[in-house]
């Protein structure tokens, strides 16, 4: 499985406020299997990541949402973070590029309040997810079925609740998303 993503471009889009585990996790593990990875944010320099309430590391942004297109990108990732997905779903660009992802059947993934991305963009009629609790009315609201569950796959969208569900959210982000760009490209 080292190399199942060879040659695959993987957007991370997060802004100031990541969960820092949420973002460097997947990271690490999605870039290990082989796979290209960019940090996607709203400006150009640094985002600053949180280690829950307090401060964490900064992290190089690549590109902003300005300068990038779904269709620049094999998949995308929503790591969470309580303020960052609140900041960018505020961004009718960041909306809309999550939007593409899914109109373009490419895979999703999603932890903890990185969902709140997919209320905002309109994707979840019929989808079942999981993630932080909080968001469960959201989900429901915009019309998926809430699950608690460590991890949840559901037709290329692949979402977790916490932290503590890294590991084996990292491990199926990479299996579905394998699947689906393989499945996609044989077509």
């Amino acid at each position: 499985m080292k190399n199942t993503l060879a040659g695959k471009r993987i957007a991370f889009l997060a802004t100031d406020g990541v969960e820092q585990d949420e973002l460097k996790k997947p990271w690490d593990a999605i870039k290990g299997a082989g796979a290209e990875v960019e940090l996607i944010s709203l400006k150009t320099g640094k985002i600053q990541g949180m280690k829950h309430a307090e401060k964490g590391d900064t992290f190089k942004v690549d590109k902003t949402i300005e300068d990038v297109s779904a269709e620049d990108y094999d998949g995308l990732v929503l790591p969470g973070g309580v303020a960052n997905p609140d900041r960018l779903r505020m961004d009718e660009n960041a909306v809309e590029f999550v939007k593409n992802f899914f109109d373009q059947s490419k895979p999703v993934a999603a932890i903890c309040h990185g969902p709140w991305m997919l209320v905002e963009a309109d994707v979840l009629a019929g989808r079942t997810v999981t993630s932080w609790p909080s968001l469960k009315t959201d989900i429901i609201n915009a019309g998926g079925m809430w699950v608690d569950e460590e991890v949840r796959v559901d037709d290329g969208l692949v979402t977790s609740r916490k932290p503590a569900d890294l590991d084996a959210f990292c491990a199926k982000v990479i299996e579905e998303f394998a699947e689906v760009i393989d499945a996609q490209q044989a077509a």
